[in-house]
């Protein structure tokens, strides 16, 4: 009897894993299809913003969150006036995509892990400063330290849904390998800080004056040093990832992104101060070579190439419970 009763108990106890399980998949499923969406779209926003920027369209919207006191300024539309439009469109949209995913996770907050709606919280509240800081930029008239700061909310708002994304990806892994998120560490630190000098140099046109008198050419030169540790930092990467053969087969396809990105990138910088800067393709080529950079050094970084316990190792635990 007391058999039976031990068996009955768990063959429960089986069946409410198995429920529970995909019970939660079901809307983490629906939270990493809302986060594929958001890296898209942060992407677009930042080569958008860039594009605003190459093409001086930062101020073709007097005004602030309308353009010329509207939506959608019929009247006033050319080429500058879309790309800043079309850049306040496509925030608006993230900040409607991120509060959307910050109150299902309020509403499922019993179904998902405990820590989805706090870092959901600190996303939403990212937008709400990046929001501040394009308002910002149009009253400062395109501040430099502004659009620099602008940016960098920017690239935390991608670092942190890609760290989401991945985390929803691997939930339940064995222990990371501290030493190679370290190694991947220092490159995206090195890139960001590339990044900043880039705005610094584009919204302070100090590469202009250098290319054209030879004058201010301090921002210029620290941009093109900052290339050579990065280049080194990601051949070293990609170097222990051949010694330890496992990295590599877990992330060769990354692996080989970042080697493609590290050339193109230095081939468009190459190009773009051989045209003077006046060819806005490779600027804006470049700016969406370092958002590409960025996104697979962090997917990288949180990214778990380890075998799972996830689901089947629970119920295969269950399952040796009911067999003894």
């Amino acid at each position: 009897m007391v058999f039976k009763s031990n068996l009955l108990c768990k063959i429960i106890g089986f069946n409410h894993l198995i429920n529970n399980q995909l019970y939660k998949s079901k809307y983490l499923t629906i939270f990493k299809r809302l986060g594929s969406h958001s890296v898209l779209a942060l992407i677009a926003l930042i080569v958008i913003g860039g594009a605003t920027r190459v093409m001086e369209a930062g101020l073709a919207c007097p005004d602030w969150p309308l353009c010329y006191g509207s939506f959608l300024p019929f009247n006033h539309m050319n080429l500058r006036v879309f790309l800043e439009w079309f850049h306040r469109l496509d925030a608006f949209l993230v900040g409607i995509l991120i509060l959307f995913k910050f109150s299902l996770s309020i509403i499922w907050k019993n179904e998902i892990p405990n820590w989805l709606p706090k870092t959901y919280s600190l996303l939403l509240f990212l937008v709400i400063v990046q929001g501040s800081f394009g308002a910002l930029t149009v009253i400062n008239l395109l501040d430099s330290y502004t659009v620099t700061g602008h940016l960098l909310i920017a690239f935390l708002l991608l670092i942190t849904t890609i760290s989401i994304n991945q985390n929803l990806e691997n939930d339940d892994i064995q222990e990371p390998l501290i030493w190679w998120r370290f190694l991947l560490f220092f490159p995206l630190l090195l890139t960001l800080i590339q990044s900043f000098i880039g705005v610094r140099l584009s919204s302070t046109w100090s590469a202009h004056i250098c290319l054209s008198f030879n004058k201010q050419c301090l921002i210029l030169n620290t941009h093109k040093l900052f290339a050579f540790p990065i280049a080194f930092s990601i051949l070293l990467i990609i170097a222990t990832a051949i010694y330890k053969r496992s990295l590599l087969n877990e992330n060769w396809k990354y692996l080989s992104a970042l080697t493609f990105l590290l050339f193109s990138q230095i081939t468009l910088g190459v190009l773009s101060l051989k045209t003077n800067l006046n060819e806005p393709i490779f600027i804006i080529g470049h700016q969406l070579n370092a958002s590409l950079f960025i996104a697979i050094l962090t997917t990288l970084i949180f990214r778990n190439p380890f075998t799972k316990k996830g689901l089947n190792h629970s119920l295969n635990s269950q399952m040796v419970g009911i067999n003894s």
